[in-house]
This record gives structure tokens, C-alpha cells and sequence, in this order.
């Protein structure tokens, strides 16, 4: 029987139902966040937890203010708030009635720009937390099992994932996420797309992994326009399928690339698009350094403050970082390099004196890290989150 692995956010989440009426977990389907419900409620005398998913608990609120007052001494847990989210109103007027900390969690697939409707009438009153799927470090606390970094890689971080208990079940497991999000979920959150088309999207955006997006191109491969493109990638962003990397903005005269780079969030949701079964197709296919680097950039960004603003550099001549972090005066440089014997190009070295960066890692599955030069490393993915949450 598989134990429980403590998710980053578990105390961030108890801690802020002692802050706020309301807190809210988003993130995407089947990552883990009705476990992490349970998990915190489990401890509570009063509670009552609800899938809007099931019928019956969905017509319990029929009457949803009726219904929720009579609840009002218990922790309440709505789950998949997107099929309800009229629901939003409601919440504001019981908890304008009693102000009391920690009445509603509310469990959410959709980001916070996707359900306005909260932001809207829950402003003040609610705390957004964000899970993702398994993140290396959270692997790396379950000492029942060794977790290889090189397997969480391929399969993902989605627990039924890397939780199966082979390679050829996590990938049937990933097929059908595929095609249930595509089929139904897309759908249940409110928008007629034609799951043909939104795969075709899906699948191109899998092949140029890590490039900048090009919304003419894949609009002309699709046979649709530019601007149902971009909203059907911002629907899958919403979603937490992609992560939207943004340039980095600069007062340099340097002919910089403006437009974003796009990653598929979950690394083996990408070699599921790509048709990667096993580690010996990955190392030897055009997308393992693309793969590795959105790998990295998904458990750095997702394990450290969200204080820190991420963005990529490049520019026309071809100098480039992959990803820079800034947080008040620290402005820190990442490479990724998905080799033993990582070498950076001198297209590194010039954009660190562009930037006047002095802080910098090459992010490479070496068995320890080392100095390159002064405050420049070869780095584990481990120890770069670890010395990256040393600066807050």
C-alpha cells in the first residue's frame, strides 16, 4: 500500500486556513490536491468534504446558502469548484456574515485568472496555493522508495504517474489523461473546442518544447487563425498544461527576442505528445535537452519563493540564458545541460556581462555539484533549489 508523500504546500495550507476565511488549492487535474485535502481535514473534529463531481453532492447544493449554514460550524471542502462557480457569490455572503477564519478550502483545476469569478467576489477574503504535480524534492523525503531523478523525468510528477509500478502502466495512465482532458475536462470548463484540433495544437507545441512561440506558424499548420490560436494556448495555460516563459525586460540596446517561450509543464505529459515510451528513446531523441531544461525549470520555479520573477534572455545575435530570476538585487543566471560534462558556450559568458550577473548555475544531472568559476557552478537540480531557498 502506497504511505502518504507530504506535499511542499501541507503546512502553507494549514497555516493559511488560520489566516483566511477561505483558501483555495489550484492546480492541475489528477495532481494530488483531494489527497491533500483529506490529508488536512483528517485532523480537523468538524468537517464535511464535497466532489462537485458527484451528483449527489452536487444537488446538496441546490440551495447552496441554505445548504452551507447549516454547515457553518465545519471546515468546508468543495472540490472541482469550477463546476460550480456560482458558488463564489455565495461564499462572499456567509463569510461577510462570520468572519471566521478557516471555513471554506476550496479545491480548484483551473488557475486563478480562470475562475475570475472568485478574484472577484472573494477579494481579501481568500488564499490562492498552487500544487503541482510531484516535485523531485517531495519524492526525495519518501525514504520508503529511491526515487530516480531520471524516472520522474520521463513519467512526470503526476502521482499515478510515477506511483505506477511500471514504465508501460504509467504510460497507459498518461495516454488516458490525455485523452479524458482533452475529451472531457476541456469541455466541463466551459469551452466547445474540437479535442482534434486542440491535440494537433498539443502535439506541435510538444515538438518546439522550449522555442519561442510562434502563433502564425502553428496557426497556418492548423488551418485557423492567430488569435484562436493564442487563446486556445492560454486555455491550456490556464489549465497548468503550459508555462508561458516571458523575455527578460531590459533597458540594454540590444536587439532583444520579444516573444515567449513555451514549455508542456509536466515532462512526461511531453514525452507521452512526443510518443517517448523509455529513458534509451528520450537520450536519444532531438527534445532530452529541451526536455531536461523545461524539466528543471518546472521543479526550480514550483520549489522556491513566487516572489522571484522569472524570464528568459536572448538576443538576435544568438547570446542567450535560459532562465534569470530577480528578487529585489538578486538577479541569478540559469543553463541547463542535459550531459555529465556540461559545456557552456561563450554566448553564456557574454550575456552574464550584459546583464552584469555574477551569480550563476548550469543546472546538469552530475552526481555533485562543483565551481565552474567564482559564484558560477555545475549544479544538481537539488542543491540549486536548496541554495536558491537560502536566498528567501
Amino acid at each position: 500500500m502506497q504511505t502518504y508523500i507530504k506535499r511542499k504546500i501541507h503546512n502553507e495550507v494549514a497555516k493559511a486556513l488560520s489566516f483566511f476565511p477561505a483558501v483555495a488549492i489550484l492546480g492541475p487535474r489528477q495532481c494530488g490536491k483531494s489527497t491533500l485535502a483529506h490529508k488536512i481535514i483528517e485532523t480537523l473534529k468538524n468537517s464535511l468534504f464535497l466532489d462537485l463531481e458527484r451528483e449527489s453532492d452536487l444537488r446538496k447544493l441546490t440551495e447552496p446558502e441554505l445548504f452551507l449554514s447549516k454547515h457553518s460550524d465545519k471546515l468546508v471542502c468543495l472540490d472541482e469548484i469550477q463546476r460550480k462557480p456560482d458558488l463564489f457569490s455565495t461564499l462572499r455572503v456567509l463569510i461577510d456574515e462570520d468572519r471566521r477564519n478557516g471555513r471554506f478550502l476550496i479545491l480548484g483545476s483551473a488557475s486563478r485568472e480562470l475562475l475570475r469569478q472568485s478574484s472577484e467576489t472573494l477579494a481579501g477574503r481568500i488564499c490562492y496555493l498552487e500544487l503541482t504535480p510531484f516535485l523531485l524534492l517531495e519524492l526525495e523525503k519518501d525514504k520508503s522508495k529511491n526515487y530516480d531523478i531520471f524516472k520522474l523525468l520521463l513519467n512526470g510528477g503526476f502521482p499515478e504517474s510515477i506511483l505506477a509500478e511500471t514504465n508501460e502502466k504509467s504510460l497507459l495512465w498518461r495516454e488516458n489523461f490525455i485523452r479524458t482532458f482533452l475529451e472531457r475536462d476541456i469541455q466541463l470548463f466551459g469551452f466547445n473546442i474540437s479535442s482534434t484540433t486542440m491535440l494537433k495544437l498539443w502535439k506541435m507545441i510538444a515538438h518546439t518544447h522550449g522555442q519561442t512561440l510562434n502563433y502564425s506558424k502553428l496557426a497556418s499548420s492548423l488551418g485557423i487563425t492567430s488569435p484562436t490560436v493564442k487563446n486556445y494556448i492560454e486555455i491550456l495555460a490556464e489549465t497548468y498544461m503550459l508555462r508561458i516563459m516571458p523575455p527578460l525586460e531590459t533597458n540594454l540596446k540590444k536587439r532583444l527576442i520579444k516573444a515567449p517561450k513555451v514549455y508542456i509543464r509536466d515532462s512526461g505529459i511531453l514525452h507521452t505528445l512526443l510518443e517517448i515510451e523509455n529513458m534509451d528513446n528520450l537520450m536519444g531523441h532531438p527534445i532530452f535537452g529541451a526536455s531536461w531544461e523545461g524539466f528543471c525549470i518546472e521543479n526550480i520555479l514550483s520549489s522556491i519563493s513566487n516572489r522571484w520573477k522569472a524570464s528568459f534572455y536572448r538576443t538576435s545575435s544568438g547570446n542567450e540564458l535560459d532562465l534569470i530570476l530577480e528578487k529585489g538585487k538578486h538577479r541569478i543566471a540559469l543553463e541547463f545541460k542535459a550531459s555529465k560534462a556540461p559545456i557552456v558556450t561563450k554566448g553564456f559568458w557574454i550575456s552574464l556581462d550584459e546583464l552584469h550577473i555574477l551569480q550563476g548555475f548550469i543546472v546538469a544531472p552530475v552526481d555533485s555539484s562543483y565551481p565552474l568559476k567564482e559564484n558560477i557552478q555545475i549544479s544538481t537540480l537539488k542543491n540549486t533549489i536548496q541554495q536558491l531557498n537560502r536566498f528567501g
